[in-house]
């Protein structure tokens, strides 16, 4: 299936700016780069409560910001894109705010420390004490933890972390195009690795790896790779997004349908007319507040909430 029309307009417009890819530059320019598009898009709606928070973590603090609409009753972590390279609190923030609302959630964006001044396994861990900080000054709501692309990845790995560790409790994991495997390039690498209308690159996702592994044999370790995670049973139920004009479909699929196997529930939402990134982009794209609101519905009904209004 070809792109959504209002995709195809938007990669058309990106392609039209003949920019390199990110690929060719240093991490530096790229997070510039994103940072200056992110302020190009329609800013994302009002919440109630908007405030930037500073959580620590076991070697420092890092920001965080926490969105609340009134009513509130169930909690998001968010955990964000952009490769453990790039992405920050408000290159998420139109995301995190239509996600806020559409829930009727608080939803904490976590800032976590990029690489590759910060390389595995410092992102997970950073995640993973921020998750527990966060759970612990919200101890009366059902926790959701999500996040997209590499944060998709640390939300898989939160998972895991939390039932080893016998909490905190996780309610549902939301996986929007995750990266679950840096080991293996699977048959969608192929498919749409150097395909235009992907918006990621099969090189895109090289740079992105070289960047957050120290070393590459790091890449079989399940915390950077969940889907080669021995055991997947007994994981809160996972909602899963995917785009099909993706290089990350079949590693997100394959983790969909290993969740299943072990006995998770999983609600799978898949887009064929979409491509990599089109959550992100759901202030300016109808198709990834879709996404947005599959998502919400499945909150609301795990935390056995119902919507009202």
């Amino acid at each position: 299936m070809t792109v959504h029309p209002e995709i195809r307009q938007f990669l058309d417009a990106v392609a039209a700016l003949g920019r390199p890819p990110l690929s060719a530059l240093s991490p530096q320019e790229a997070r510039a780069r994103i940072s200056a598009d992110n302020a190009n898009l329609p800013p994302g709606p009002p919440v109630d409560a908007v405030e930037d928070l500073r959580i620590p973590v076991r070697d420092g603090e890092i920001g965080a910001r926490r969105y609340a609409p009134d009513g509130a009753d169930v909690l998001i972590v968010w955990l964000h894109g952009g490769g453990w390279v790039v992405g920050d609190l408000d290159t998420h923030d139109g995301l995190c705010r239509l996600l806020a609302n559409a829930a009727r959630a608080i939803v904490v964006s976590v800032d976590y420390r990029l690489a590759p001044e910060h390389p595995f396994p410092g992102p997970v861990d950073d995640c993973w004490d921020a998750v527990c900080w966060i759970a612990a000054h919200h101890p009366a709501m059902p926790l959701v933890v999500g996040g997209d692309s590499a944060g998709g990845c640390l939300t898989a790995v939160m998972a895991l972390r939390a039932r080893d560790a016998g909490g905190p409790p996780i309610a549902r994991q939301l996986l929007v195009y995750p990266v679950t495997d840096l080991a293996t390039r699977h048959p969608s690498y192929a498919e749409c690795g150097d395909d235009p209308d992907s918006f990621l690159s099969a090189d895109d996702m090289t740079w992105f790896a070289s960047h957050y592994l120290a070393d590459p044999a790091q890449a079989s370790d399940p915390e950077a790779s969940p889907l080669l995670a021995p055991d997947l049973a007994n994981l809160p139920p996972a909602s899963v997004v995917i785009a099909d004009h993706d290089p990350l479909r079949d590693e997100g699929l394959d983790y969909a349908r290993r969740l299943e196997d072990a006995g998770v529930p999983v609600a799978l939402h898949r887009f064929p007319d979409a491509m990599h990134a089109f959550v992100g982009f759901a202030t300016l794209l109808r198709r990834g507040r879709d996404a947005i609101d599959a998502l919400a519905a499945d909150v609301r009904a795990t935390a056995g909430l119902a919507r009202s209004g």
